[in-house]
């Protein structure tokens, strides 16, 4: 299951964007209002959690300086990565995407794809925030 955001203009340099994500950290001011949980497990990984939804550990799996960011879940269970390509605009201005790839049997296709999609819709938005 392949889904993509929009593309979202940041008012930051590819760069800031890029250093910004590489911190795993940063990931909880991304999050939706409806966050449970979030917690740092260590420099490259983190676990997380949403009302109604079960927890999710992401580690970082890819960094190419400073235009792509790769995390992907922890656990076989769930195998999916989440990555986000960052395009400078200008000195002062990127374009940030996400891109979430997993492989889910049809049925749970069918279970997660409304919720995965709003969420890293919500991601997207809040760009702005780092």
């Amino acid at each position: 299951m392949n889904l993509e955001s929009q593309n979202v203009t940041v008012q930051k340099s590819a760069q800031y964007v890029f250093e910004a994500l590489s911190d795993v950290k940063n990931f909880e001011k991304l999050m939706p209002d409806n966050i449970a949980k979030f917690e740092v497990l260590g420099e490259d990984a983190f676990i997380f959690g949403l009302k109604g939804m079960p927890e999710i550990k992401l580690k970082m799996n890819e960094k190419v300086a400073p235009t792509t960011i790769v995390l992907g879940a922890a656990s076989d269970k769930l195998p999916f990565t989440l990555k986000a390509t960052i395009t400078a605009v200008s000195d002062q201005s990127s374009q940030v995407q996400l891109f979430f790839d997993g492989e889910f049997n049809a049925m749970m296709a069918m279970m997660i794809k409304g919720p995965i999609s709003k969420f890293i819709e919500t991601l997207a938005e809040n760009m702005n925030k780092l």
